[in-house]
Parts: C-alpha cells; sequence; structure tokens
C-alpha cells in the first residue's frame, strides 16, 4: 500500500544529492588592472608611439621650411642623404663609435663586475662612486673632458710636457681615428659602469656551489671563469652590449661639446640635428632618424640572438 504523506518524486531527489547544483554567479569583469595601466599607456602612445609613427610617415616626404608646401617624394630623402658627403662621413664615424664604445664598454664591464662579484668591506661606496660617471649628463662629461684633452693648460698636455713631448699638441680634430678614440673613451666612461652593474646582476645568480665543485675538480681560476662565470652572465652581458649600442649610435653630446661641428669626429645624430634644425630640411632629418633607429633594432636583436642564452639553474 503507498504511503499518501510520502515526498513528491523531485523533492526526494533533492533530497538524495541527486538534485541540478545550484546555478553559479556570474564572475564580474575587473575593471582595476586595465585602469591602473591606462595612464602609462596612455602616456607610451603619445610620446612613443606617435612620434614614431609621424617620423615614419614624414621620412617619405619633402618637408623643407625653405621650399614649401610639404609633398609626398618617396626615396628622394634617402637619395640626397646618401649623396650627402658629410652624412656618409658620418656614418663610418658612427660604425667606429659603436665598435670601439661596445668592445670597451662590455670588456671593463665584465671585469669590473668580476671584482664586485664578491662582497668585501666598503663594497657598497666602491659601488656608489661607480655610478657617478653615469649619472652625469653627456654635456657636463664632455665640458669636464674639455678641461683635460686642452692642449695648452690640460691634463694631457701637462703630462706630455712632463716627459718632453711638445707643448700645445692638438689632440681633438685633427687627426679622424685619434679624434673618434678620444671622444669615445668619453662616453665609455659615461656608460661602463651601468653595463658593469648589468653583468654583476647576473653573476650574483650564479650559486657558490658551482664554484666550489669546478674548485673540487681542479678548475683553475682562469677556467672557471671561461667555462662557468662567463657562460652563467650572458643574459647580463647581452643586455649591456644591446644598451652600449643603443648609446653608441646616439652619441652626440660628447662629439657635439667636444669637437664641434667638425667633421672628423661628427655622428649621424649630430648630421640629424644640422640638417633639420640649420638646413630645415626636416624630410632628411626625419628620414636619416628612421635609419638610426632601424639600425639600432637590427644591430640589438643581432646581438641579443647572437649572445644571449637562458640560463637554466
Amino acid at each position: 500500500m503507498t504511503n499518501s504523506l510520502s515526498a513528491p518524486p523531485e523533492t526526494a531527489k533533492a533530497a538524495s544529492g541527486g538534485g541540478d547544483p545550484a546555478p553559479k554567479k556570474k564572475s564580474r569583469f575587473d575593471f582595476l588592472p586595465y585602469l591602473l595601466v591606462t595612464p602609462v599607456t596612455v602616456f607610451i602612445i603619445a610620446l612613443a608611439l606617435v612620434p614614431a609613427a609621424f617620423t615614419i610617415i614624414q621620412a617619405f616626404y619633402r618637408v623643407d621650411a625653405l621650399d614649401p608646401p610639404t609633398r609626398f617624394d618617396g626615396f628622394g630623402n634617402f637619395t640626397r642623404m646618401f649623396k650627402n658627403d658629410a652624412v656618409v662621413s658620418s656614418i663610418g664615424n658612427t660604425g667606429l663609435y659603436v665598435v670601439i664604445g661596445v668592445v670597451l664598454s662590455t670588456v671593463l664591464g665584465i671585469a669590473m663586475a668580476v671584482l664586485l662579484q664578491r662582497p668585501f668591506r666598503g663594497r657598497s661606496v666602491v659601488i656608489a662612486v661607480l655610478i657617478l660617471p653615469w649619472a652625469l649628463p653627456g654635456v657636463v662629461e664632455g665640458i669636464l673632458w674639455t678641461n683635460i684633452f686642452d692642449p695648452n693648460a690640460g691634463l694631457i698636455a701637462s703630462v706630455m710636457h712632463t716627459f718632453g713631448a711638445d707643448e700645445g699638441a692638438v689632440l681633438l680634430g685633427h687627426n679622424r681615428l685619434l679624434t673618434i678614440l678620444l671622444i669615445e673613451l668619453v662616453q665609455v666612461w659615461q656608460i661602463t659602469p651601468l653595463s658593469a652593474l648589468l653583468i654583476l646582476a647576473s653573476l650574483q645568480l650564479i650559486p657558490d656551489e658551482l664554484y666550489e665543485a669546478a674548485v673540487i675538480d681542479g678548475a683553475s681560476p682562469w677556467r672557471s671563469f671561461w667555462h662557468l662565470t662567463l657562460p652563467m652572465a650572458r643574459p647580463g652581458i647581452a643586455v649591456s652590449m644591446v644598451q652600449g649600442v643603443i648609446a653608441t649610435l646616439n652619441v652626440f653630446d660628447q662629439p657635439f661639446v667636444l669637437n664641434g661641428a667638425a667633421t672628423t669626429g661628427a655622428s649621424v645624430t649630430m648630421q640629424t640635428y644640422y640638417i633639420s634644425f640649420q638646413n630645415l630640411d626636416f624630410g632628411q632629418g626625419y628620414a636619416l632618424s628612421l635609419l638610426i633607429t632601424i639600425t639600432t633594432l637590427v644591430i640589438s636583436l643581432g646581438v641579443v640572438r647572437t649572445v644571449y642564452r637562458r640560463v637554466e639553474l
């Protein structure tokens, strides 16, 4: 006999746990992260992407304040640019700046980083002093080194006089290679501290156990440096080389202050300034700026692909 007070099938099913699960609440979209990054995004777009796009477009237009109006010129700016002897000479000068600067700053940066790798008394003070040249503006460094290179009362002239050499020797502006070398030494003095810190950051990630194992295996300090330190520091070395490439390709302050408008040490960025703001040929200036940007990207990517290796401990 069926009990008339028994629960309905639906109620019994729900009570036994076999019913449909409770509906889930719909997750609300969180706007806060996007709201927080919006100012930075707008800042980057306004100060980086928009000018970059404007430069790319205007590089193919003839924008000359002395020859209006603005009109499409195709590759005319690039053609005239490579026919300009001053521009071609500055491209060669900048190539020498890059080679000398990147090699010296990387080698010196590795040496400084290795010396600072192990803790010692006064290490923090040494690092603080090391940062000072990098923190100074390029114009200030150029003025400081102008007094050093002064042919009459400079430090080098005084040293040469002490050893009986001729006084009044002009070091900058006459010999192209000597001028570029001395100017780039000033920039190397500025950019090497950052290279050293970047490489030092990679060295700090190397466990001491690896060096202890190398000593147990009979490896000499030189072999440990060559086969352990350098491979493990390659990420930092790659980043330091990239910053060296960017700095030397865009060198302006040091040659402008130390050598003025002389073509013996003029860089590409100096020619960009002269063409744009002295000749008022902004179209060719845009083209030269685009060339610098593309060259910087290509060389930087080449350095990263060649030098950078991911380190897994």
